[in-house]
């Protein structure tokens, strides 16, 4: 008895589930609006838009303390 492969649908296989789970982030994306929707996406991304939000957090508590002071 001789026992093989079919490569071919192992292949065919892999690409189908290559596809969904491309199709599954593409969904995502366009439920959400962002293209960054994980860190995984895209890492050093994330780290840019991190810092980019808590500098513009920290550029809102400025202008909030300077109001302050002037209100003084």
């Amino acid at each position: 008895m001789r026992i093989g492969t079919n490569v071919l649908s192992m292949n065919a296989r892999q690409s189908l589930y290559e596809n969904e789970r491309r199709m599954n982030v593409a969904m995502e994306r366009l439920a959400t609006g962002k293209k960054l929707n994980a860190a995984s996406d895209n890492p050093a991304n994330i780290a840019i838009v991190t810092r980019m939000h808590a500098r513009a957090n920290g550029l809102g508590v400025a202008a909030n303390n300077t109001q302050d002071g002037m209100s003084l």
